[in-house]
């Protein structure tokens, strides 16, 4: 029996021997390295023995775990990691699954030091790129367990924060080892990415006082990553896991970052939030941007019903995101981005305006604060301009469009504020809308204008110019500013300068000259204009000046300063002193800006010589004097009369030995009304159309008496044969009038007249159809009724009998 027993050693297998070796007597010496160089030869030169020496070892490490013997676990981990290294054939798939299982055992021990070691080992493992696919290595244990390490709560903060370490290096590992292999589990999943992103932005909030070393740290040294925090550890493997992520992938990706700041209410900080959001844009592909921009607006559209602070914390992110991302960053749905962004801005004005979220104003609904709605809608306004200034000038003129198709314009766009909102809610629209068309039209630049501000844009935008409220149409001057000024002029106004630049676009000029020159004549009209109002009068005609101006345009717009000169002093619309002190004061700053870009000496003599002139008797007329903080004018600027005033004959004949049209400035400039000018409520439009109204009624055929015949005698006779003559001189005369007229006269007095003979045309149009739809007379005559009456009686068309030379 001795004998027999004594043989058993030797007749062992050789990989078992071999794996006994490499094991000292004293665990505290460590791997025997010359034992383990034999072991690793043979598992080399024998492949198909390899699943053994894993399957061997494996028994021996649970069996050293189960003894507590922690010093052989270690060196049978650092076995299994040498033979991982060193071998690659196709018989690894069996060995590794003996190595997972090990590591399994350490991930489920209760003591640190082994969970750690184990995860260490993964994370080798993860390194390794196998020659051969696997089709049954699950991930899923891993996956649960190392989030769950992240999570560690351990007494000692010191191992606490091993621990997470190793739990975010053991998550970073799995996505290496499963992210590029399609046979593995898809790492993508609902089930895990809702486990891994949670874990990483657990210990990125816990860091949150450090702050990005770099838009996009990947890179880093061996010395920086051991010196590295949890925070920063994690914003490495976020970073990584986010760009390894397809087209799509992305929604799983960014899904679970949605829930964890909804669930934790991390978007009233908005610091966080934006953190995170600033490290996903920077790490996924430019070109996925969009999809994150749509997700956050989806996510945007489903808090519509929660608090003004948490709408306004995702309004921040969408911010940031579009400034961080590329052109494309709006993706192909252009105009549902700008539509998502108007709808939440039209849902808080009447959050603002109701009190309530829902319409019945439930008992347990929520408290609106007036000052967080605001807040979220000055957020959306900024939004709204930041993602305008990603787009190519084409998409900002359809934004600009889509933009103003929304505004409520009296007799053109319906009120878009909801019922219980009322007349308060459609003003505050459009407020907020034309602020944020200010926001989309603020760097606008373009080549063409004529193309890219279509009457469809300007109509509506011009109407708005004739509003009773002050604030609306100081949004409309501020936006026509912008628009126009594509060379950032608007700045050099605050002083009166030369700039030499200037820019023609004669044919956006002919088509809309006359009304831009209406509605800033009709804009001095206004009672309540401010000073504001006035500034931006200002610098909307000099950047026409600048960027629009040709020979033309400079004689109407020296016109239209002189006409406004003339309302002033006229005052049939009953303005304020301030206002017409404005008025004036305005009209001098702008002739003095034209005299100097026209550079003609005796224009600009005649100017100066007004203004010093002013300067010593009416000091009140001069910009200086009344765009102020406390403006110096008098009650009553009534008796205003010789140098304090510029006079057109004057300019007209200095300019015209110039070369400028004499005939065109010798002509006040009157503006032509039109239907828009209803929306003023002046008193003079209303007494016009009464006017026009009597004057129809006077002319019409029911109103008009049967004038007795005259009687033809050889009197009238001899008098038609002898004036015959004298009428075909006059009508000579006549007819030289008409031409010359048409060749000398002003393009609008043409148009005026022109105006009135359509008038006329037309109403007499109108009655000739008032007569021809009345019943026709019978060609039987009239038929006698009742006590002697004669009544005519109506016989339809067809039953009537018509002469053979009427019928074809």
């Amino acid at each position: 029996m001795t004998g027999v027993c004594g043989c058993c050693g030797a007749l062992r297998p050789r990989y078992k021997r071999l794996v006994d070796n490499i094991f000292p007597e004293d665990p505290e010496d460590g791997l025997v390295k010359a034992n383990m160089e034999k072991l690793t030869f043979y598992a080399l030169s024998a492949p198909e023995k390899l699943d053994r020496i894993g399957a061997y070892l494996s028994e021996r490490l649970s069996r050293d775990v189960a003894r507590h013997r922690y010093g052989y676990v270690c060196i049978a981990m650092e076995a299994l990691d040498q033979l991982l290294m060193a071998c690659h054939c196709q018989s690894i798939n069996l060995f590794v699954e003996s190595f997972l299982k090990m590591v399994r055992k350490l991930l489920e021990a209760d003591k640190p030091d082994l969970q750690i070691l184990g995860t260490n080992s993964f994370v080798k493992f993860a390194n390794i790129e196998e020659d051969t696919p696997s089709y049954h290595r699950s991930y899923d244990f891993f996956v649960s367990r190392f989030s769950e390490m992240c999570h560690s709560s351990y007494e000692d903060p010191d191992i606490r924060t091993k621990i997470r370490m190793a739990g975010i290096k053991g998550l970073q590992g799995v996505v290496r080892k499963t992210v590029n292999d399609e046979l593995q589990a898809n790492i993508w999943d609902p089930q895990h990415m809702d486990k891994i992103v949670p874990s990483l932005l657990f210990n990125l909030q816990q860091g949150e006082g450090t702050e990005s070393r770099s838009p996009s740290p990947l890179q880093a040294s061996e010395k920086e990553k051991e010196k590295e925090s949890p925070a920063e550890l994690t914003e490495r493997c976020f970073r990584e896991l986010l760009g390894r992520a397809a087209y799509g992938n992305i929604k799983n990706a960014v899904n679970p970052v949605l829930m964890h700041l909804d669930n934790h209410s991390l978007w009233e900080g908005k610091s966080f939030a934006v953190r995170c959001f600033k490290i996903i844009m920077y790490s996924i592909q430019s070109q996925h941007s969009h999809l994150v921009i749509q997700q956050l607006l989806g996510h945007l559209d489903a808090n519509s019903k929660n608090s003004a602070t948490v709408r306004a914390g995702i309004v921040e992110v969408l911010l940031e995101a579009a400034a961080i991302a590329s052109s494309g960053s709006v993706g192909p749905t252009v105009l549902e981005v700008f539509n998502t962004l108007l709808r939440q801005l039209r849902l808080s004005v009447d959050y603002e305006l109701t009190g309530c979220y829902d319409s019945c104003g439930n008992i347990g609904s929520k408290v609106i604060k007036e000052h967080e709605e605001r807040q979220l809608q000055e957020a959306v306004i900024k939004t709204i301009g930041s993602f305008a200034n990603t787009l190519p000038t084409y998409q900002r003129s359809e934004v600009m469009l889509f933009i103003i198709g929304k505004i409520p314009v009296p007799g053109m766009h319906p009120t878009l504020a909801s019922a219980k909102s009322g007349f308060e809610g459609s003003r505050m629209i459009q407020v907020m809308l034309l602020k944020s068309l200010l926001q989309v039209t603020t760097g606008f630049q373009t080549t063409n204008m004529l193309t890219a501000l279509p009457s469809s844009f300007l109509d509506p935008l011009l109407s708005l110019t004739l509003m009773e409220d002050a604030e609306i149409r100081l949004l409309v001057l501020e936006i026509l500013v912008s628009l126009i000024d594509r060379h950032d002029n608007q700045p050099k106004f605050s002083s009166i300068s030369i700039i030499s630049d200037i820019s023609e676009d004669n044919l956006f000029m002919k088509k809309h000259s006359q009304q831009l020159y209406r509605h800033i004549y009709m804009a001095c009209k206004e009672e309540n204009s401010g000073q504001r109002h006035f500034e931006t009068l200002y610098a909307l005609l000099a950047l026409i000046s600048m960027e629009l101006a040709n020979e033309e345009v400079v004689v109407d717009l020296i016109r239209l300063a002189l006409a406004m000169q003339d309302l002033a002093l006229s005052n049939e619309d009953m303005l304020p002193v301030y206002n017409r002190c404005a008025v004036h004061a305005l009209s001098a700053a702008y002739l003095n800006l034209i005299c100097q870009l026209t550079t003609v000496p005796s224009f600009c003599q005649h100017v100066h010589e007004v203004i010093e002139t002013r300067q010593k008797e009416v000091p009140f007329l001069l910009p200086e004097s009344v765009f102020i903080e406390n403006p110096s004018v008098p009650k009553s600027v009534d008796k205003l009369e010789g140098d304090v005033l510029f006079l057109q004959s004057k300019i007209t004949e200095v300019l015209g030995g110039s070369g400028y049209n004499t005939d065109r400035l010798a002509t006040p400039y009157v503006p032509q009304f039109t239907d828009e000018d209803r929306l003023s409520k002046r008193k003079s439009i209303g007494e016009t159309i009464s006017l026009q109204v009597e004057v129809e009624s006077r002319n019409s055929p029911e109103k008009e008496e049967r004038t007795p015949a005259e009687e033809i005698t050889f009197e009238t006779l001899k008098n038609a044969i002898v004036d015959s003559i004298g009428m075909e001189e006059q009508e000579r005369e006549r007819r030289r009038q008409v031409v010359e007229k048409f060749q000398k006269a002003p393009f609008e007095e043409i148009a005026a007249h022109c105006g009135a003979r359509a008038t006329s045309l037309q109403s007499k149009l109108n009655q000739i159809f008032e007569i021809t739809i009345r019943p026709p007379p019978s060609p039987s005559g009239t038929i006698t009724a009742g006590y002697g009456q004669m009544q005519s009686r109506s016989v339809p068309v067809y039953e009537m009998k018509f002469p053979d030379l009427c019928v074809y």
